[in-house]
C-alpha cells in the first residue's frame, strides 16, 4: 500500500510539472504571438528599416511581399518577446534549483539576453554592409542588382540569428567550466583546434564567401579568448 501511494504522488508530482511546463509555453507563445502581431502593424518601417544596408528591394511572385510581411513580423516578434520567453523558462526551472544555483542563474539569463542581442546588432551594423559590400562589387560597373524581398529577409536571417546564439559562447565555455567538464588548462592547449573550429563554424552558418566567414570567427575568436580570461578571474 506504501508503495502505491508514493507511486500516486510521484504521479501527482510529474502531473504538476507537466501543468506547469505547458503553463509557461502558452505564455511563451502568447508573448510571441502578441509581439508580432504588434510588428506586423510596423512591418512596412521594419522591412524599410531592413533593407537600408541593401538599398531597393523588388518581389518576384504576387505572394512574396505578403509572405515576407509575415516573416519578418514572426522574427520581430520572437526578438522582442525573448526576454518573456528566458523568464517563463527560468521560472520553470527555479523550484528545482538550490539557493547558490538560483543566483548563478540569475546572472546566466540576463547575461544570455544581453549577449544574445550584441549578437544581432553586431551583426546588422558592423557584418551585413561590409558582406554586402563585398558581394555586390563582383557585379561590377555593367550588372545592376535586383535583389528580392524574400531573398534578402532570408539572407538576413541566417546572419542575425546564428550570430545572436554564437555570442553565446562565453557563458556555454564558463559554464562547462564552473561545471568541471573541461578546465582552462585544456582550453587554452586546444585553442589551435578550437580556433580551425572556428573558422569552420563560420563556413557552415555563414553565405559562402570569405569575408562573411572571417566576420563571423574574428569576433568568435576574441570571444573565446574573453572567455578563458573571464574563467581564470574567476578561478
Amino acid at each position: 500500500m506504501a508503495d502505491t501511494q508514493t507511486e500516486k504522488n510521484l504521479e501527482m508530482t510529474l502531473v504538476e510539472h507537466l501543468t506547469e511546463l505547458r503553463s509557461r509555453l502558452i505564455k511563451a507563445l502568447l508573448a510571441i504571438l502578441i509581439f508580432s502581431v504588434i510588428s506586423y502593424v510596423f512591418s512596412d518601417e521594419i522591412i524599410d528599416y531592413l533593407s537600408r544596408p541593401v538599398g531597393e528591394l523588388v518581389f518576384l511572385s504576387p505572394a512574396e511581399a505578403f509572405i515576407t510581411h509575415i516573416k519578418v513580423s514572426l522574427l520581430a516578434g520572437v526578438l522582442l518577446a525573448l526576454p518573456v520567453v528566458i523568464y517563463q523558462f527560468w521560472r520553470f526551472l527555479l523550484p528545482a534549483l538550490k539557493k547558490n544555483e538560483k543566483k548563478f542563474f540569475l546572472i546566466l539569463m540576463p547575461s544570455s539576453l544581453l549577449l544574445f542581442y550584441a549578437g544581432v546588432l553586431f551583426c546588422f551594423f558592423v557584418v551585413l554592409p561590409l558582406g554586402l559590400n563585398f558581394l555586390l562589387d563582383f557585379g561590377g560597373a555593367e550588372l545592376e542588382a535586383m535583389i528580392s524581398l524574400d531573398f534578402y529577409i532570408s539572407f538576413l536571417m541566417t546572419l542575425l540569428l546564428p550570430f545572436g546564439l554564437i555570442f553565446q559562447l562565453p557563458l556555454i565555455l564558463n559554464l562547462m567550466i564552473k561545471l568541471g567538464i573541461v578546465s582552462v588548462e585544456t582550453m587554452t592547449s586546444m585553442r589551435k583546434y578550437v580556433i580551425v573550429l572556428i573558422f569552420v563554424t563560420g563556413a557552415l552558418l555563414t553565405p559562402p564567401d570569405i569575408i562573411t566567414q572571417s566576420l563571423l570567427a574574428g569576433p568568435l575568436i576574441v570571444l573565446f579568448e574573453g572567455s578563458l580570461l573571464i574563467a581564470r578571474i574567476i578561478n
